[in-house]
C-alpha cells in the first residue's frame, strides 16, 4: 500500500532541491495563502483525543500537505516527518509532532507548519550538499569503493545525529542511502534493493547502530555496487490496467471479513460526510461542496437500488469536479503515482468497467461479503482510471455506493480516504477489505451501544 501523504515514499526525483525552487522568506505568506489554512481546527479539550484526532485533526493536516504538494512539489509532504512517533515516525523534523499537539491556535498552528517546513527543506538541502561532496562515477565503481563506503557511513551517522534514533528512524536511513545511490546513477528500483540487503534488518527502533554495524553496513553496500547497476529494465511499458485484471481474478475475495454481521447499519454520524468537511473543506470548500452533492445523488441512487456503471460515476463525478457535462471517459493511457502506473486503453475499456461494476451487486447463489464487493469497485475505478481527473474520489463515492445500496453507511473513513494501493499487489485488495471492515465492525458497534 502506498500512502500518498506519506514521505517514507518520496523518491530523489521529488525531493532534489535543485529540481524544486523553493523560497523561504516567502514561506509564511505562501502558507497563509492556502486554503487550509483558513480552517485550522480549534484544539480538542478531549483529554484522550483519540476522535478528535481522526475526525478534525487529521484531516486537517492531511489537507495541509496536498495543499503545499500543490503549491510547492510533491516534496513538500515532508513537513510532518516528525522524529520519534509523531505523524510519521522516525523522521528529521522537531518543529511538528502531530495533530494532538501541534494544533493549538490557527496563528501557532501556522507557525509551526512554516518552521517545520522550513526544517524539512534545510535537511533536503543539506543531503543534497552531502551527496554532492562525493562526485561518484558507476563507470569507475572499481577504483571509487572507499569513497563510496565513507560516504555511506557519513549518511548513516547524519541521519542518526538528525533523527535521534527515534522510533522508525531507520526507515528514514534506508532512504537517504536509496536518495544517495539514485543521485549518483544507480537505478531507483536497483538502488532500494542494494540498501535493504545490506541493511538487512539490523537497525533497530529507539537504538542508535555501535560503529562496527555502521561500518559493516557501509561496507556492505559499496561492495555491492556494479557498473551496471544504473541500467533500468528495457520492454514494453507495463499495462497496470491488465495486471489488475490479473490480480483481481486470483484475490480470495469470498475470504474476506463480513464487517461484523449482516443487515443495514444507521450510525449516529455521517462518517463520509464529515470527512468531506474537514478534510475537502479545508482544501476548498467548492470541492468540499460538489463532492457532498455527489454524496447525496449516489446516496439518492443506491435507494433506488441502481446499477453502479460508468454513467452513474459520470454523474456524480460532475458534481465531484464542477464541470458544465459530464465528464467523459478518458482516450488515452493514464498515469498514476508519479508515473511509476500506467492504465492502458482499449476500444472495449469502458465497457469491461461496466462489466466489472455490475460485479458489485449481491447476487443470489453467489454471495462475497460486502466488504469484498465494496473494495473490488474502488479498486476498479482506481485502476481503471476512468477520468482525467478526480479518481480516487470517484473510487471512494463508488465504495459508499456500493454499501449504501445495502442499507450501509459508516461513522468513520479514515482508513479509506487519502490512501492508494498497487494495481499488481494481491495484498493491497486484501488489506483494503480488511479496512472496510474494521470500519463497518466498529460502526455496528457503537450503533448498538447505548452511549453512541
Amino acid at each position: 500500500m502506498i500512502v500518498e501523504l506519506a514521505p517514507r515514499f518520496l523518491t530523489w526525483d521529488d525531493v532534489d532541491p535543485a529540481q524544486h525552487f523553493f523560497d523561504s522568506a516567502s514561506a509564511p505568506k505562501a502558507v497563509r495563502s492556502l486554503g487550509a489554512a483558513r480552517k485550522v481546527p480549534s484544539p480538542s479539550d478531549d483529554p484522550e483525543l483519540r476522535d478528535w484526532s481522526w475526525s478534525e485533526g487529521r484531516p486537517w493536516a492531511d489537507a495541509m500537505s496536498q495543499a503545499l504538494a500543490e503549491h510547492y512539489g510533491r516534496w513538500a509532504v515532508g513537513w510532518r516527518w516528525a522524529h520519534d512517533e509523531g505523524d510519521f515516525d522516525g523522521g528529521p523534523v522537531g518543529n511538528w509532532c502531530c495533530a494532538p499537539h501541534s494544533i493549538t491556535t490557527p496563528e501557532e498552528t501556522l507557525t509551526r507548519v512554516v518552521a517545520a517546513l522550513r526544517e524539512w527543506r534545510e535537511w533536503l538541502e543539506s543531503l543534497a550538499g552531502w551527496f554532492d561532496e562525493y562526485p561518484l562515477d558507476l563507470a569507475g565503481i572499481e577504483d571509487q569503493r572507499i569513497l563510496w563506503e565513507r560516504a555511506a557511513r557519513n549518511l548513516i551517522l547524519q541521519v542518526t545525529d538528525r533523527t535521534g534514533c527515534g522510533s522508525g528512524w531507520h526507515g528514514h536511513c534506508r532512504q537517504v542511502l536509496t536518495w544517495f545511490l539514485s543521485r549518483w546513477g544507480v537505478a531507483p528500483d536497483r538502488a532500494q534493493k542494494l540498501v535493504d540487503e545490506a541493511v538487512g534488518g539490523r537497525f533497530a527502533s529507539w537504538t542508535c547502530p555501535d560503529t562496527v554495524l555502521v561500518d559493516d553496513v557501509a561496507e556492505e553496500l559499496a561492495m555491492s555496487l556494479r557498473p551496471d547497476d544504473g541500467t533500468q529494465s528495457a520492454g514494453p511499458a507495463a499495462d497496470h490496467l491488465e495486471r489488475w485484471l490479473a490480480v483481481r481474478a486470483a484475490v480470495p475475495w469470498r475470504d474476506a471479513p463480513g464487517g461484523g454481521g449482516d443487515g443495514p447499519v444507521a450510525p449516529s454520524r455521517d462518517g463520509a460526510a464529515d470527512d468531506i468537511r474537514a478534510f475537502d473543506g479545508a482544501l476548498d470548500p467548492d470541492r468540499a461542496r460538489g463532492m457532498l452533492a455527489a454524496l447525496d445523488l449516489l446516496r439518492a441512487d443506491a435507494a433506488h437500488g441502481a446499477l453502479l456503471d460508468f454513467e452513474r460515476l459520470q454523474r456524480w463525478q460532475q458534481h465531484v469536479l464542477g464541470t458544465p457535462q459530464p465528464p467523459p471517459f478518458r482516450d488515452l493511457p493514464a498515469f498514476a503515482k508519479g508515473g511509476r502506473e500506467r492504465y492502458g486503453i482499449g476500444p472495449d475499456t469502458r465497457a469491461r468497467l461496466d462489466a466489472c461494476l455490475a460485479e458489485s451487486a449481491r447476487r443470489t447463489g453467489q454471495l462475497l461479503p460486502l466488504t469484498a464487493r465494496a473494495a473490488r469497485a474502488y479498486l476498479d475505478v482506481c485502476f481503471f482510471h476512468p477520468f482525467d481527473d478526480g479518481n480516487a474520489r470517484s473510487a471512494f463515492l463508488a465504495l459508499v455506493f456500493v454499501l449504501a445500496r445495502e442499507g450501509v453507511a459508516l461513522d468513520g473513513v479514515s482508513l479509506l480516504r487519502r490512501v492508494t494501493f498497487q494495481a499488481d499487489e494481491p495484498e493491497d485488495a486484501v488489506i483494503l477489505t480488511r479496512y472496510i471492515d474494521i470500519h463497518l465492525a466498529e460502526t455496528r458497534r457503537n450503533s448498538a451501544s447505548p452511549a453512541s
